[in-house]
């Protein structure tokens, strides 16, 4: 392979045109870093503008009533649909993506309550910090014990580990389905598929999936998921997460923080909390709107794509990265799953300078992530980022490696 090639792949890219679409990809900065904030869409900036001068300006008060209360589950329909693989009144968009891993962790406790043996929460020590945080959290607050599952840190939770350790005492298995350190897929209908015969409930984060991997919550009965948007779904920082709750358990889910959105009747002011109907039970608050706005875009990019041709192409660079990392950083070690079908859309590189090796990087305009222990993450939103983004950032990770001698 040489550095030609890059050049070859992308003129021989079905997709290629769609990164023309993203802001900044006409300058020479190199992005590696997609699946920690994905760029913007330029037709953002209309939205925006249309959204100040129109709807927040024009309409005022009024476009609560006529588009913007019911933003939470429109997009939470076009998320299910489109990334998840979910029917419709499962998804939600709301709220962060740790107060929903809470409302969701706390909601099925409460419902494995009616089992008291189930005393047990099951979760693996390189989930995402955010994940382990909030388990401890509700373990502690209820009474609970966490059970750790050990993995590798270049992979992930597999079959026969979360076998080993479920049973009549598991209340809830909590996994991210890409690893956010080696982006390693877990097999989401099987793990599921263990958990429930041990007669735990399921929530999986899909924080650095939806947008990335194709999904199938419903044909994998999947119980409970959350997801950010600012990733793959290039939300913008701070977008709002989504929530799914599975149509059989909507009746019965009790999620902990009652507010005003989240009642059947918000505008009754009653003295009381009576929950909503199906997943807008999930809401509390106001709807963040605005942070709405640049997620519209994508979806509506993802819709004409199809998850299919980003996940063909997301493996594509991907696989050009592993491939040209050995020959360019020989010493350099992968920190992911070699077959590109167990690998999501980033990549990790290891060596004991990496951390050295990002702050030089960023100096020269060259924007990958860092992960400890000595990790290199490169996020390669499939859209945007081209295979000569890859290779010219591979290139500046050698120079920086050879100038730290």
């Amino acid at each position: 392979m040489t550095v030609s090639t890059a050049a070859d792949l992308d003129l021989a890219d079905p997709l290629a045109a769609h990164r023309d679409l993203f802001v900044g990809t006409e300058t020479p900065l190199v992005y590696l870093d997609g699946n920690s904030l994905g760029r913007p869409l330029r037709t953002t900036s209309e939205r925006l503008r249309a959204f100040v001068e129109e709807e927040w300006g024009g309409r005022l008060i009024r476009d609560w009533d006529e588009r913007w209360m019911d933003l939470p589950e429109v997009l939470g329909d076009a998320i299910g649909a489109q990334i998840l693989g979910a029917s419709t009144g499962q998804t939600i968009v709301g709220d962060s993506t740790t107060v929903l891993l809470y409302k969701l962790m706390r909601a099925a406790v409460a419902l494995q309550s009616r089992h008291p043996g189930r005393t047990e929460i099951v979760m693996d020590r390189d989930n995402f910090p955010t994940d382990r945080y909030v388990a401890d959290g509700i373990a502690r607050e209820c009474g609970l014990t966490l059970r750790w599952i050990e993995v590798d840190p270049a992979a992930g939770v597999t079959a026969e580990q979360l076998a080993e350790v479920v049973g009549e005492q598991t209340a809830l298995v909590s996994l991210s389905h890409v690893a956010y350190r080696s982006a390693w897929i877990a097999d989401g209908g099987e793990l599921t598929r263990i958990a429930h015969e041990a007669g735990a409930l399921v929530l999986w984060d899909l924080s650095h999936s939806a947008g990335s991997v194709p999904l199938a919550l419903d044909d994998w009965d999947v119980d409970l998921a959350v997801g950010c948007t600012y990733k793959y779904l290039n939300g913008g920082p701070g977008s709002p997460a989504f929530a799914f709750v599975a149509e059989r358990l909507l009746d019965d889910v009790v999620q902990p923080i009652q507010g005003w959105l989240g009642a059947a009747d918000p505008f009754l002011m009653g003295p009381t909390y009576h929950p909503a109907d199906g997943i807008r039970r999930i809401l509390s608050g106001t709807p963040p709107v605005v942070g709405m706005l640049a997620l519209q875009d994508m979806l509506q990019l993802l819709s004409r794509v199809g998850m299919d041709a980003v996940r063909e192409k997301s493996i594509g660079r991907t696989t050009y990265a592993v491939d040209r990392a050995r020959e360019v950083l020989p010493e350099v070690a992968l920190a992911s799953p070699a077959e590109a079908s167990l690998r999501g859309g980033h990549v990790t590189f290891t060596h004991p300078l990496m951390r050295e090796v990002t702050a030089a990087l960023w100096q020269r305009d060259v924007i990958p992530d860092y992960r400890d222990p000595h990790g290199l993450r490169l996020g390669l939103s499939p859209l945007s980022t081209s295979y000569d983004e890859v290779e010219r950032g591979l290139q500046e990770v050698r120079e920086v490696l050879d100038s730290l001698g």
